[in-house]
């Protein structure tokens, strides 16, 4: 069958000499695999459409197995990315977890608009850890994961100075802080941030500037918790450590 798709490529493997296996995060169907004969060689007309980033509409014949791609035209490469290693490192991350929390033929139509909106903000030059973190807690939501961050998990309280536990899977408001003697301690701006940040549309989202030492703990506690969480361990976040411990 002969399926027309509006995709994102998240993953390219290397099969053979020159074909390429894609893996594209898609809006009518979610993940799935498609092969690209011939994609390696210098004048094959799928070089453009099978790079990594690349936004397109692909056409793909698909059986029982994976899918062949048969043409393609891309909308969008995010140039800006390309260009700057920090951006497509960032980029290469939320890919990576794009596809590492999701399984080929799983529709989440929403993940395919964020995947893009998260695209277009690092290309236009929007902090891509600010978006980092926000797109973490989308994909912590479709994984079934997402801590509780706008009460006390245990009380339910509202109000106050709250602190954020691993192991109770959230916000503890100071009268129920006694049920994690582990808890991380946070700042109040922190505690904000990360309740917007639940609620925030990823599409609504503006210029957002959040100083070094507030991106570094909300780093540690997203960080600690998707450890702990996910277990799942991603070859990009080790390369985005490396490039924070150069700055």
């Amino acid at each position: 069958m002969l399926y027309k798709v509006e995709g994102i490529v998240i993953k390219t493997v290397p099969y053979g000499e020159s074909n390429l296996i894609i893996t594209l995060y898609t809006k009518e169907l979610g993940k799935i695999g498609v092969m690209a004969r011939g994609a390696k060689k210098p004048k094959s007309r799928f070089t453009s459409i099978t790079q990594l980033f690349t936004y397109g509409i692909f056409v793909f014949q698909k059986g029982r197995g994976l899918g062949t791609l048969q043409q393609g035209e891309a909308l969008s490469s995010f140039r800006h990315i390309r260009e700057d290693l920090v951006k497509t490192a960032y980029a290469a991350y939320l890919s990576e977890l794009l596809d590492r929390f999701t399984s080929e033929d799983d529709m989440k139509p929403d993940l395919f608009g964020w995947m893009k909106q998260a695209l277009e903000y690092i290309n236009h030059g929007i902090d891509p850890e600010v978006i980092t973190f926000l797109f973490e807690i989308k994909m912590m939501k479709t994984a079934g994961i997402v801590p509780e961050l706008s009460r006390c998990v245990s009380c339910h309280r509202k109000e106050g100075d709250f602190s954020f536990s691993i192991r109770e899977g959230g916000f503890l408001c100071e009268r129920c802080a006694y049920k994690d003697p582990y808890r991380l301690k946070i700042s109040k701006g922190v505690a904000r941030l990360l309740n917007m940040f639940y609620h925030l549309d990823l599409a609504r989202l503006g210029n957002v500037s959040l100083k070094k030492e507030t991106k570094r703990e909300l780093r540690m506690l997203f960080d600690a918790y998707m450890e702990e969480y996910s277990g799942v361990f991603l070859k990009s976040k080790k390369f985005l450590k490396q490039l924070d411990d150069l700055t």
